[in-house]
């Protein structure tokens, strides 16, 4: 028999039962609809034209909440993020379907400078740094956007160094023969220059250690609280996220699998053995706990 997950916690399953039931405005799992500053209902994205990248992914995000996707590679993080911040027309990807709604606003036809003028900023997979600019000059590009005077750059500078205290003692040094944990700090701080209502960043910890992961989660929870800035982060690094985020999302093969509260999510058996790869047999992979599921439902039914 399939094991059978907390009702706090929502299936991919529970999501198809209720489509046709419950009335779309409805649909928002953890608040109103007025409190979300991001909505995607039922999105689906093809790639060049042919290659189906996401199916009816849904999910949305409170506004001044930081929400987690979780999921391994390939699963659709980054697509998810680049359907949102519009990037992914420069990847020949398209969503063919569904809806997404940022602040309020239909995104639909709109390019990534658009979205950055309407507060979304995306910080990329790969801390995409200007390598021969010094990591000052990094994070002044992030406000070309806002027009600010001299002095105005120099007010929000100062704000901006003091959530990343290791950068202004690099701030002369040139970004790229900084570490990878400093051009990730300078990826982020650029992002935040352009003052966004909402940040979606894709993989921080990727190549970390994990002492630079624990400084920039903590600079992230710090933006979040202090500023207000709503996020959508998508991880591998499960446990690191979850613990930071209020809630979460676990995506494979284009497919949003479960979803719940961030405490639920790390805390629940089930979960640990679906998707962290923890039981009490040992470890698991995803491939073969499906295989189990199903193997299981046909016994049921002979």
């Amino acid at each position: 028999m399939s094991a059978q997950l907390p009702k706090a916690i929502n299936t991919s399953e529970d999501r198809r039962d209720r489509r046709s039931s419950i009335p779309r405005q409805e649909l928002n799992r953890f608040s109103a609809r007025s409190e979300n500053i991001l909505e995607i209902n039922y999105i689906e994205v093809v790639n060049e034209s042919v290659i189906s990248a996401l199916h009816d992914v849904t999910l949305s995000v409170p506004r001044g909440k930081i929400v987690a996707l979780l999921g391994g590679n390939g699963a659709g993080k980054s697509t998810t993020l680049k359907s949102i911040s519009t990037m992914l027309a420069a990847e020949r990807g398209k969503v063919t379907r569904g809806s997404i709604s940022y602040d309020g606003t239909p995104v639909k036809s709109q390019d990534p400078a658009q979205m950055v003028g309407l507060g979304l900023v995306q910080v990329l997979e790969g801390r995409r740094c200007f390598g021969h600019l010094t990591v000052e000059e990094n994070i002044i590009s992030g406000a070309y956007s806002r027009k600010l005077a001299k002095t105005e750059i120099s007010d929000e500078l100062e704000k901006i160094y003091g959530y990343f205290n290791r950068l202004k003692e690099r701030r002369k040094s040139q970004a790229g023969y900084t570490s990878g944990g400093e051009q990730q700090m300078v990826a982020v701080a650029r992002a935040m220059m352009a003052k966004p209502k909402m940040l979606l960043l894709d993989e921080p910890s990727m190549g970390l250690a994990p002492q630079l992961v624990e400084e920039i989660f903590n600079i992230v929870q710090e933006l979040n609280q202090k500023e207000g800035v709503s996020i959508l982060l998508a991880e591998q690094n499960t446990n690191v996220a979850l613990k930071n985020a209020d809630f979460g999302y676990i995506i494979e093969t284009g497919h949003v699998m479960l979803e719940g509260t961030a405490k639920d999510l790390l805390n629940d058996d089930k979960v640990k053995e679906l998707y962290l790869g923890i039981s009490k047999e040992g470890r698991k992979n995803f491939r073969d706990v499906l295989r189990e599921e199903s193997q299981s439902h046909a016994g049921i039914h002979h």
